[in-house]
């Protein structure tokens, strides 16, 4: 059975505590891939990506994925970067599931992204890695999405709630 719902959005949009949320609303069980990824590789991502570089989380990440469409039945939360690979984006279509693109400015991202932990792709400048992550990504997270929710003003329980109500 494919997810309930599948939570995509950039560093920030709150996709893990909105997920938590969500999943406690809709009794459902809550997965977050970039967890998943950890554990399996009993490492952080940021480690990850020092250790073994960006291609390699990048395959983990769309094994993951592929994996969790298949066998998670409840709220799953992908990383920022799953859906860009072209496997990835077919994959989800394909699930059937609702997907909502949950959106955030810069301004927004910022005290939640924190820009100062560890967030491999944010290193350097972070707000502008992050705006150059969301110009490239946008279009993506667009095409996917069949609901889209602004996070900025909103808690993880305001969100989620939202999202029960664009679902039903």
């Amino acid at each position: 059975m494919p997810p309930r719902v599948i939570l995509i959005g950039p560093p920030g949009a709150g996709k893990s505590s909105v997920g938590k949320s969500l999943s406690r609303l809709l009794k459902e069980d809550f997965v977050d891939t970039d967890t998943v990824i950890a554990e399996q590789e009993k490492q952080s991502i940021g480690e990850i990506f020092v250790d073994k570089g960006e291609p390699y989380f990048r395959e983990v990440e769309e094994q993951v994925l592929l994996k969790q469409l298949v066998e998670h039945s409840g709220v799953l939360s992908l990383g920022g970067g799953a859906p860009l690979s072209t496997i990835a984006q077919g994959a989800i279509k394909a699930s059937g599931s609702p997907v909502v693109f949950l959106d955030v400015t810069l301004a927004g991202a910022a005290p939640r992204v924190g820009f100062n932990r560890d967030r491999p792709l944010l290193l350097g400048n972070p707000r502008a890695q992050w705006q150059e992550l969301m110009n490239v990504r946008r279009p993506i997270y667009e095409s996917l999405a069949h609901h889209q929710l602004m996070t900025d003003k909103l808690t993880p329980n305001e969100a989620a709630t939202a999202i029960v109500t664009l679902l039903s």
